[in-house]
């Protein structure tokens, strides 16, 4: 969907498959992202579930995810979190960055997979990140209106998500 948008020039997808805990960190010093998404699977208790060395479920914690984030980037402005149960990581989060999505329940693979395209297809026409979460919210109710709570906006005390950009083309 990104390549769709009228400014998918402006974006630049990095992926990182089967991430261990360390290796979260690895990229974001690598990559200094304005947006980190994590696409896996979360726990009822609210951890994220990672991988250790070994290819057995590792659950990390939103304490620790918190903590890395704080260490981290000071350009993340936004983590999306598409996996089940991570509202608590999401709230977390936004200590440390603008925004942050998380989903308040279990979320299928065709509405995470719904909302986020969505979601990013309207960041890269270059509106803020709450018409893209309404827009996105909006695809959800067309495909599975049944889980368009699911997916819930967090945002840092005092930011205005209808003013925060994500991609802001040159319009020169």
């Amino acid at each position: 969907m990104i390549r769709k948008s009228e400014h998918r020039d402006s974006i630049v997808f990095e992926s990182r498959w089967a991430v261990r805990p360390l290796d979260m960190l690895q990229a974001i010093n690598e990559l200094n992202p304005d947006v980190v998404h994590f696409s896996g699977h979360g726990l009822q208790d609210g951890d994220l579930v990672l991988e250790n060395a070994d290819g057995t479920a590792k659950p990390v914690t939103k304490e620790a995810i918190a903590q890395t984030i704080m260490t981290s980037s000071d350009k993340i402005h936004l983590l999306f979190f598409n996996a089940c149960f991570s509202f608590e990581q999401a709230q977390a989060v936004t200590e440390y960055v603008d925004a942050a999505i998380g989903m308040t329940t279990a979320i299928g693979d065709t509405a995470a997979v719904t909302f986020a395209a969505q979601f990013y297809s309207s960041l890269g026409f270059g509106y803020p990140v709450q018409k893209a979460y309404e827009q996105a919210k909006g695809a959800l109710m067309l495909v599975s209106p049944t889980e368009q709570d699911t997916p819930e906006l967090y945002l840092k005390d005092g930011i205005d998500a209808s003013s925060l950009y994500i991609v802001r083309p040159n319009t020169e």
